[in-house]
């Protein structure tokens, strides 16, 4: 352990590891391994930009991704996962909250681990906790038990996918309905394969615009429409952008390919970073209640959809 080193130590090993996650053997699940064994060994020496730098590289990687997509293949994919989204979504909510309340759970953690559960993880937990005033510890269990939640899913869902023999296309579309966060969906399905990670990104994203309406109904239920801002994904759109311009533009379809292979080591880099931001107190501070409600719901979400899935 070396988690008292100077500071100009801690930095060097740092961006050391960081660069180790550029080389061509690493992929998501390494990275976020890595991440996390340098959070144990040294204190994080950029934690002041951790937050916005993960952001930043996570909204790069996804609209980078969207260079290597094309307009209509989008198109009839977000239409056949629509329904499915729309679905999950709400059964999700409804059973979220009915599990709360059977388990006690304070309100305000139960409902953002449900709309977290319900469309993106961390990403809605921040659009809906000031809609709903929740403080900084309900905000704080509730991403933890996401997060604990997204980094098995990263292992867990590819090898389930194989043993299944699930295709390209069931595994994107499970991914993307049963993984919480977004950089964990396209991270699980990128290392199924390319189409699964085309599928599961433009499925995900789909879904991360129910932000919106959902934040609005909490602030009609909370009352606090007037002082609850809520966080719309713009990133998304530019996603959009992406896939047109490499659709209808020659010139942006000749290099999109190059562009696509920086965004997929974005991605790398971005797991590693939310694997340096975990720690072991973080996890413990989960509580036994809210860890329940966030497994049942990830439980329930992951088998009905797989069957559905499956079935279809």
């Amino acid at each position: 352990m070396i988690k008292n080193a100077s500071l100009p130590l801690r930095k060097f090993i740092f961006l050391f590891a960081a660069f180790i996650c550029l080389l061509p053997f690493m992929d998501a699940p390494l990275a976020l391994i890595l991440g996390f064994l340098v959070s144990l060994l040294i204190q994080h020496p950029f934690k002041e930009y951790q937050g916005k730098l993960t952001s930043f590289l996570l909204q790069f990687s996804v609209v980078g991704l969207g260079f290597g997509m094309n307009i209509h293949e989008a198109l009839k994919v977000g239409k056949e996962g629509l329904v499915f989204t729309i679905a999950s979504i709400f059964f999700t909510l409804t059973a979220g909250i009915l599990i709360g309340k059977f388990l006690k759970i304070r309100k305000n953690t139960s409902t953002l681990i449900s709309a977290g559960t319900a469309i993106c993880g961390g990403s809605a937990i921040a659009a809906i906790a000031p809609v709903i005033n929740a403080d900084e510890n309900e905000t704080s269990v509730s991403l933890a038990t996401i997060f604990a939640l997204n980094s098995i899913a990263l292992f867990l869902f590819p090898v389930l996918g194989h043993l299944l023999s699930m295709d390209q296309h069931q595994f994107g579309l499970w991914c993307a309905i049963a993984i919480h966060d977004t950089s964990s969906v396209v991270g699980a399905s990128s290392k199924f394969g390319n189409e699964a990670l085309k599928i599961a990104t433009t499925i995900k994203l789909e879904r991360a615009l129910w932000i919106i309406p959902i934040s609005l109904v909490f602030a009609l239920i909370n009352k606090k429409s007037g002082t609850g801002k809520i966080k719309i994904p713009y990133f998304i759109f530019l996603f959009i952008l992406a896939i047109v311009a490499s659709s209808y533009i020659p010139a942006i379809e000749s290099v999109s390919e190059h562009i696509v292979f920086l965004a997929k080591k974005g991605l790398t880099l971005t797991l590693f970073l939310i694997g340096s931001n975990m720690s072991i107190t973080a996890l413990k501070a989960v509580g036994i209640k809210p860890l329940i409600q966030g497994v049942l719901l990830w439980i329930l979400i992951s088998v009905g959809s797989l069957l559905a899935i499956l079935w279809m």
